[in-house]
């Protein structure tokens, strides 16, 4: 049988850039979803790859030690049309997931339609839209900046897929080097 689950659930949402990575940390309780915190990680153009990567894994890392999720969503890309930009995407989806794993945290993983769909029940809605029922959902009174929301919505999108589900406790993950 399956069960809904009573207690509040925590999701980080990412939206996966090296220049402009977008996170945010939204809960649900019931019905009721609300936005614990959000921002962008911001890299230099001039900086080094893997010190971007860097970056974004440790702030990544900070806010999953100070909000304690109990979920990682991410968004997948649809398609990418510079093989050189889908690469980097690549790289830093696979740092976000790894950040997930160090952390023992399930992941989702979704399309932008996906993601458009769950928050404003069009696969085809555009930016502004989805901007829209993020701060409708949320209830905000102001607009979070564009990287942000879409984290958002990555997050919101799968606290709604998961809601009929009974939530599996955390997974316990060992990392060597670690107590």
């Amino acid at each position: 049988m399956i069960v809904a689950s009573t207690a509040a659930v925590r999701c980080l949402g990412v939206d996966p850039g090296s220049l402009a990575c977008g996170w945010a940390v939204v809960e649900r309780y019931g019905s009721r979803l609300a936005l614990i915190e959000a921002g962008v990680i911001r890299n230099p153009r001039g900086a080094d790859f893997d010190q971007r990567a860097l970056r974004i894994h440790l702030r990544l890392a900070e806010a999953i030690a100070a909000h304690a999720p109990g979920f990682l969503a991410v968004e997948s890309p649809f398609v990418e049309k510079n093989a050189a930009t889908a690469l980097k995407l690549g790289q830093i989806r696979g740092g976000i997931l790894l950040t997930a794993a160090l952390h023992g945290l399930a992941v989702g993983d979704y399309n932008p339609m996906q993601v458009k769909k769950a928050v404003s029940g069009y696969g085809w809605a555009d930016k502004n839209q989805v901007g829209k029922m993020v701060m409708t959902l949320l209830n905000l009174q102001e607009p979070l900046a564009s990287d942000a929301a879409d984290a958002a919505a990555v997050a919101i999108g799968h606290l709604l897929a998961t809601r009929s589900l009974s939530l599996a406790p955390q997974k316990s993950v060992h990392v060597p080097g670690r107590t």
